[in-house]
């Protein structure tokens, strides 16, 4: 007599539904790059990620939303791949101009890349007319990387290289204001050069009074 057959594992639920999650994700970013977000549809994202339409109302109440997901996990394995993580800290090697520089020269390099361009435009315009969208946009994502330069900054402060009265959070909108102003308005090319200015400038206006 034969013994019985094991039985096959039940399907893995989490994994079936990371792997709809991810091409959902792929397909809200590729529509809008491609098509614009206007043109971009939850039944568009469906039939491009292979899903139900269903399945998507499921976890997001809309395409925003959708779209505002997928650019976050984006951004996280963007960070993963350059060796960071999900509180990785600006490098502190004692110079800060350095430091800072290399910052924005990577801001520089993510705003110019057309998979990140795209989606974050849409965000930055539906934000606006959608209050929660926008300020979920700038809690999950804006403020965190904002706290890391302030606390750069700070740790400058301790060590005598900033003046003790300059506001922080304010030397960070010096700096990231105007690179997003350019990139926002389209009004000149924003290269590493334009990035490297800022910081010396911003730099300079923060060096200890004598």
């Amino acid at each position: 007599m034969s013994e019985p057959r094991p039985a096959k594992p039940a399907p893995d639920a989490s994994r079936r539904s990371e792997r709809s999650r991810r091409a959902i994700f792929d397909a809200a970013l590729a529509l809008v790059s491609e098509t614009g977000y206007a043109k971009t549809t939850i039944e568009g994202i469906a039939a491009r990620a292979g899903v139900g339409k269903q399945t998507i109302y499921r976890w997001w109440p809309s395409k925003a939303a959708v779209l505002l997901d997928a650019f976050l996990d984006l951004a996280a394995r963007a960070n993963e791949a350059l060796g960071g993580s999900a509180d990785s800290e600006i490098p502190d090697t004692g110079d800060l101009a350095a430091d800072l520089a290399y910052v924005l020269r990577a801001t520089v390099d993510e705003m110019n890349d057309p998979a990140f361009d795209a989606p974050t435009r849409a965000l930055a315009a539906e934000g606006i007319v959608d209050p929660e969208l926008g300020a979920r946009f700038t809690e999950a994502l804006l403020e965190p990387q904002l706290r890391y330069y302030v606390r750069r900054i700070e740790a400058a402060q301790a060590a005598g290289q900033v003046d003790p009265d300059a506001d922080p959070r304010l030397a960070v909108e010096l700096l990231v204001g105007p690179l997003h102003h350019r990139w926002l308005h389209r009004t000149l090319p924003l290269t590493h050069a334009y990035a490297d200015a800022l910081v010396d400038l911003a730099v300079r206006g923060l060096a200890p009074r004598s």
